[in-house]
């Protein structure tokens, strides 16, 4: 049976509390089964990072972790990782702070990688590879002798050409991504965008599911992940009745409830969002008292200053909402930084009339799905969705906005509080029909399909006999 190896750049071990829970930690966890190998880095920064990867069992799962020194962690994440793809795949060019040391450190790290996950590798096993942070990990596994399967998934949006090529060695990333057999993008536009990057800026030749550069062929193709919604459903209608979800509801005083959560990144869209519930309230007068705002936004990334500064911002922005409109009895945005969890989170969804998702830029985003999934069906909410978010390909019976707009966010705000109840209906029936198809083991199904697809004859290798 062949095996099934999954490489992001962080792996939450589940003995460890302090393990993150992002949105592809929690896609990934959904679709473990036993036979499954998990290995990148443990989260922890050491002094002398060992290069043979600790092993962790937990319910038949391989857990293979390595360390970091600080010095890696500060050029290969801090660094590179954090400071120029991540602005750069969002958009964000003037944030773009690219330094040849951390890109150095990047590539240090990929190959560091290499060497390590080379040492637990069998012949056979499928390996798929997770994000932006592992770009050239392909590559450096080709160098080091592994003739396996290697796929690779962006989890973030791809972007044009004209402005991938603002990155100085945007040749060298196209080409390492090209030394893969299988790419999957959350959607077709950063499909497109990534066979019109390969064709300009590598002079590839592309079809509409392949790229072929120096004689290799690598497939593409667009696998919108998902959640697990029957779980979720499940865990939204219990907790929709918990201790935690009646406080909440309590406190409101029969008010209705907005919800937004997101990490507190500036892709998010925080103040445009904040600015659009300032004009919310200051537009449409007659829901001063009626409705509740509530954003979480999770700190991370706090040692770039560019996250610094946003706190500080969205800090200043939540203070000026609540000083010009609160009253003794009610405070329109109740805003938090802290961590709040899943289950929680979706009692929290179940008891919403609105949910506001207003990223300027994001590659799928969940927090939209498990929204839809919690909802009750008698009575939905609305989801607010920015249309630059990967799921507003799938999602758009939503109310769609352009969130570089506040005045748009606002009026979409006055229409879902305002919405009748059979329109509710109507559309969270075909929204949920949607996230119910699209979901994690689909698009795990989906990626294993196309990643084991050409070794079927040569090697025997087939779907249902992969590690699930």
């Amino acid at each position: 049976m062949a095996r099934l190896v999954l490489v992001s750049n962080r792996v939450p071990i589940p003995k460890s509390r302090g393990a993150a829970a992002g949105g592809l930690a929690v896609a990934l966890r959904d679709t473990l089964s036993p036979g499954t190998v998990w290995f990148g880095w443990s989260g922890r920064v050491m002094a002398d990072a060992a290069k043979t990867p600790a092993l962790v069992d937990a319910r038949g799962v391989q857990y293979a972790t390595i360390d970091l020194t600080a010095e890696d962690h500060r050029h290969f994440y801090s660094g590179f990782a954090n400071s120029v793809l991540w602005p750069l795949l969002h958009f964000r060019l003037e944030l773009l702070n690219f330094r040849r040391e951390d890109y150095r450190g990047y590539l240090a790290v990929n190959e560091a990688f290499a060497e390590a996950l080379a040492g637990i590798l069998a012949p056979d096993d499928l390996v798929w590879i997770h994000d932006y942070h592992l770009i050239p990990l392909g590559k450096f596994l080709r160098k080091a002798g592994m003739r396996n399967r290697l796929g690779f998934f962006l989890h973030v949006p791809f972007v044009p050409a004209s402005v991938l090529e603002a990155l100085p060695v945007a040749r060298d990333l196209l080409s390492d991504l090209c030394r893969y057999d299988v790419i999957g993008f959350q959607t077709k536009e950063h499909v497109h965008d990534f066979r019109d990057s390969a064709e300009r800026i590598l002079d590839a030749r592309t079809s509409s599911g392949s790229v072929t550069t120096e004689g290799r062929v690598t497939r593409v193709f667009a696998n919108p992940i998902g959640i697990d919604p029957p779980p979720f459903e499940k865990i939204a209608r219990r907790a929709g009745a918990s201790p935690e979800a009646k406080r909440l509801v309590d406190s409101l005083g029969g008010r209705a409830l907005a919800i937004g959560v997101d990490r507190l990144d500036y892709s998010k869209g925080l103040p445009n969002r904040f600015e659009g519930i300032a004009r919310l309230f200051g537009r449409y007068p007659e829901h001063l008292r009626k409705v509740s705002i509530l954003q979480i936004a999770a700190r991370s990334r706090e040692e770039v200053d560019d996250y610094r500064q946003l706190r500080t911002e969205l800090d200043r922005l939540a203070g000026n909402i609540n000083g010009r409109f609160s009253d003794v009895d009610w405070t329109p945005l109740r805003y938090s930084t802290r961590a709040v969890g899943r289950a929680t989170l979706a009692g929290y969804y179940r008891n919403a009339r609105l949910a506001i998702v207003t990223p300027l830029r994001d590659g799928m985003n969940l927090v939209a799905k498990e929204f839809i999934a919690a909802q009750d069906e008698r009575d939905p909410g609305v989801l607010i969705l920015s249309r630059f978010a990967g799921a507003a390909e799938e999602l758009k019976e939503a109310l769609l906005v352009n969130p570089y707009d506040p005045d748009e966010i606002a009026d979409a705000m006055h229409l879902g509080l305002l919405m009748p109840a059979e329109e509710r209906r109507a559309r969270h029936r075909i929204l949920r029909s949607k996230v119910f198809r699209t979901t994690a083991s689909a698009f795990f199904k989906h990626f294993l399909a196309a990643l084991c697809m050409p070794e079927i004859a040569t090697h025997g290798t087939r779907v249902d006999r992969v590690a699930l």
